[in-house]
């Protein structure tokens, strides 16, 4: 008889092996970190006998699930910011914490928190795409899952890199580091085609070919992303992808959510693995995937799980009910992705997506020793039935729970037995991670009771500010701007006709100020329609910072950037108290006086609907002497160069003049 380590006897053992094996009264004999012999109770103890030996009776032996999508250091975020649309979510919460607060520290913790949870939950393969992905990697392993961790790439600044190639570099080091561990599979991870340039993304894909090791990319996860595609390059994301090389590498494409058919034919002809993530997308509204016609043209797919700032949970269990249960709503056909398949795509199936499935996805001889024992007779899960073979997948997929797991293995480790953790302390994750979550809502509280570092939040890195001497004033003649350009002490250097569409946001507390949304349409003389649009946010406090003369003052834009968002990603984030609209038809001279560069705007209001005009005078200044010069000039332009009656000068800004009974 030959002696192993562990037998696994009793209960039904799902193999998930391509024959789909099952065996009701079954065992399983492990030695070292592999299965040496799978079958039925009475072959496997008549041939192998063990130190330990776990009955199993009532309970299903089977493979470790396999999360092929997710985040693991975003657990510290669960909950944080729910509710919200993808770009207000990552935009306006995740990637600003993120940028305040991920460190190895926390990405350490926030991995061993997800591990936790993945061992309770019956998880022992998952996909990761994260920062300091090296520490999401040692926190792993510590904990004795299986993982392929995934460092983020972009173009943008990141928490653990300045630029893109600061993060490829660390990539590189990172799978040199990792290449040949027994857990961990180092890879590397384009966030998307919206966040990374062709340079990176083939860059990414020479780095994951060069050393054999996946690639993992999010693709068309929303609408938007596919619409921005094509405006930018005239191609669909997935043609973009394909025709940069980038399937090369051995890709896993989580979400493909607004994939069509020529698309998901591409994806079938490059062996692109797709990441499913049902809960994500429906709590995040970015859609339901065509699961059905992935399947039909035998893509690759697979189930993730994402982050838990946007599930909020790492059940797998809960991700296959739902992938199965969501394809058949929407196609109304409920034999579309049955139990068995579901449960498939979260073990073997998920394993070939990752390039593991020599080693893991299924129990077989040879094969690692991950698995699950799995409660079978909970009173959620009763009774039973044996005449359709198929049933026991049924109950795996439709009725077991994540609390269902009595004991978790990887590698022949047993990393939980009877639900008590046996690789991570419980006690120390739970305060150290409650004591994050103080820092962070320390830091979210500071932030929401002030608009400007909610701004500064969200502007990254273009934003700016401006001191500006300005007057404005009524205007009932426009010949008077018109003799003004032919005064012979002014030159007219440029000349811009704009439509102008503000929207302001304002605040219960006026100190806390306003904030303007503005659309500027250049218009082209001759056809009277817009050539360009430029979006700009600006940020101002009422209060002038000073008055020179009578209505010219001198005003102070705390902040200036790019409105690289959509309007209503700004109101849904600002939350205001009011908005007020303001339309308007601009003229401006940018004309020199005296040799000072001036901006003289001839606006007309046209929202509210109101025939009003005015005649505006402005100059940017950057110190207190240079701003009283330029005060008296203007008030030279406004009385001797215009002959404008300082009592038509106003004080208010255009959303004040708009104001009812203004």
């Amino acid at each position: 008889m030959q002696r192993v380590d562990t037998l696994l006897v009793g209960g039904m053992v799902l193999t998930m092996n391509a024959a789909l094996d099952r065996y009701p009264n079954g065992a399983v004999a492990i030695q070292g970190d592999q299965i040496v012999a799978v079958g039925s109770a009475d072959a496997i103890t008549a041939a192998y006998e063990a130190a330990e030996v776990v009955r199993c009776d009532d309970q299903i032996i089977m493979p470790g699930l396999v999360n092929t999508h997710t985040h693991m250091p975003m657990t510290l975020l669960r909950a944080m910011a729910d509710d919200l649309r993808l770009d207000v979510w990552l935009m306006g919460y995740m990637m600003p914490v993120e940028r305040e607060f991920v460190s190895p520290e926390f990405v350490r913790l926030g991995t061993e928190l997800s591990c936790a949870e993945m061992i309770r939950g019956g998880t022992t393969l998952f996909a990761d795409m994260y920062y300091y992905e090296a520490d999401v990697a040692a926190a792993t392993a510590g904990a004795g899952l299986r993982g392929v961790c995934g460092q983020t790439v972009m173009k943008f600044p990141s928490p653990d890199a300045g630029s893109y190639e600061e993060s490829l570099t660390y990539t590189r080091q990172f799978i040199q580091d990792w290449k040949d561990h027994p857990l961990i599979v180092p890879s590397v991870a384009p966030h998307a085609p919206y966040t990374c340039t062709d340079e990176i993304l083939q860059a990414c894909a020479d780095l994951a070919v060069e050393f054999d090791v996946p690639l993992q990319i999010h693709i068309l996860e929303t609408r938007q992303e596919a619409d921005d595609s094509w405006t930018e390059f005239e191609k669909k994301v997935v043609n973009r992808v394909a025709d940069l090389g980038i399937f090369r590498a051995r890709t896993i494409a989580a979400h493909c959510v607004h994939v069509d058919t020529e698309q998901i034919r591409l994806l079938a002809q490059h062996g692109v693995a797709v990441a499913h993530n049902p809960t994500s997308n429906l709590k995040l509204a970015s859609g339901i995937a065509p699961i059905k016609e992935m399947l039909e043209r035998e893509v690759r797919l697979s189930i993730g799980t994402d982050g838990a700032a946007s599930n909020n949970d790492l059940d797998m269990f809960e991700e296959m009910r739902l992938a199965a249960l969501l394809v058949k709503g929407a196609t109304f056909d409920p034999t579309v992705l049955p139990a068995r398949d579901a449960l498939l795509m979260a073990t073997r199936w998920g394993a070939e997506a990752l390039g593991l499935d020599a080693i893991t996805g299924s129990l077989e001889v040879g094969k690692r020793a991950d698995l699950v024992v799995l409660d079978h007779q909970p009173f959620h899960n009763m009774p039973q039935f044996a005449r359709d073979p198929n049933s026991v997948y049924s109950q795996v997929v439709y009725a077991s729970q994540a609390a269902d797991v009595r004991h978790t293995m990887v590698n022949g480790r047993w990393l939980m037995r009877d639900r008590a953790l046996l690789t991570l302390d419980e006690v120390c994750i739970r305060a150290a991670a409650a004591d994050y979550a103080q820092k962070m809502d320390r830091f979210l509280i500071a932030r929401e009771g002030n608009v400007l570092n909610k701004l500064v939040a969200i502007g990254g890195l273009h934003q700016e500010e401006s001191f500006e001497i300005q007057v404005k004033a009524r205007l009932d003649d426009e010949n008077i701007v018109q003799q003004a350009l032919k005064h012979p002490a002014v030159d007219i250097v440029r000349f811009h006709h704009y439509r102008q569409y503000d929207t302001y946001f304002m605040f219960d507390d006026d100190e806390q100020g306003r904030v303007r949304y503005r659309e500027d349409d250049l218009i082209d003389e001759s056809s009277d329609q817009p050539v360009t649009v430029r979006t700009r946010l600006t940020y101002t406090i009422p209060d002038k910072e000073r008055e020179f003369d009578e209505a010219v003052l001198l005003s102070h834009s705390r902040f200036i950037a790019p409105a690289a968002r959509p309007l209503r990603f700004y109101r849904e984030y600002f939350q205001a108290s009011e908005e007020c609209e303001v339309h308007k038809d601009r003229r401006r001279w940018h004309i020199l006086y005296k040799g000072v560069l001036f901006y003289l705007n001839l606006d007309h209001v046209m929202e509210p609907a109101t025939e009003r005009r005015y005649v505006e005078i402005k100059s940017r200044t950057w110190s207190a002497r240079d701003a009283e010069y330029k005060a008296g000039l203007t008030a030279e332009l406004l009385n001797d160069v215009m002959g404008i009656d300082p009592e038509v000068r106003v004080r208010m800004e255009y959303v004040e003049l708009c104001q009812p009974g203004t």
